[in-house]
């Protein structure tokens, strides 16, 4: 093999075994961190399996406040509602008064947005016995609301000089909301999706 001018073998052997002394040393350093690397790698593949996993079965927890009450879309369009206002309280649905008094039910959350001029709109989320429901969808259908029953959940709905008035009941809950010259597309399915199976 023809040498490189310039390059000096009694300086090249001495640097070349220096550098091998060098790598192996490291290699020595090193040997005790990789069952560490291997464990961190695959525990990382492991948790990264493991929690798509449990998130696809973790059930989703019913809103009980007015955040979680709303989709994204629908939350984002009322607070850029012109004059939108939000308050979050614990006050008894404002709905047909005689359907709350035979509820019986316990307030979860009420939320009341105001808008632009008189529009309003009033979400209240409930817990109800079976006997409360039952009582509720009588006094209901006894006001001339018209009331439907589809996969578990009785819905029964009124319209009333610009005010949509809508009940939604199942299994203990009850979401009663009023709307009133503000009428949001798909809102009171929305919210009682929410209210019944969360997110």
């Amino acid at each position: 093999m023809a040498r490189i001018g310039g390059r000096s073998l009694w300086m090249a052997w001495p640097a070349g075994l220096l550098c091998a002394a060098a790598v192996g040393g490291l290699v020595v350093l090193a040997m005790p961190g990789v069952p560490v690397a291997v464990d961190f790698v695959g525990e990382t593949l492991r948790a990264a399996s493991t929690v798509s996993s449990d998130t696809a079965e973790t059930p989703s927890t019913p809103a009980s406040d007015c955040r979680h009450l709303y989709s994204q879309p629908l939350w984002s369009s009322l607070v850029w509602s012109p004059g939108a206002l939000l308050s979050q309280r614990h006050t008894a649905a404002a709905s047909t008064p005689e359907a709350v008094a035979a509820a019986g039910a316990t307030v979860v959350v009420t939320c009341h947005w105001r808008g632009e001029g008189d529009r309003s709109l009033e979400t209240t989320v409930s817990t109800v016995s079976a006997q409360g429901s039952a009582a509720v969808q009588a006094t209901l259908a006894g006001q001339g609301f018209a009331c439907t029953t589809e996969a578990d959940t009785v819905h029964c709905e009124r319209e009333a000089g610009g005010v949509v008035e809508i009940h939604d009941l199942r299994a203990d809950r009850w979401v009663s909301s009023t709307l009133v010259d503000w009428q949001p597309p798909d809102y009171a399915a929305i919210v009682a999706s929410h209210a019944f199976f969360g997110e």
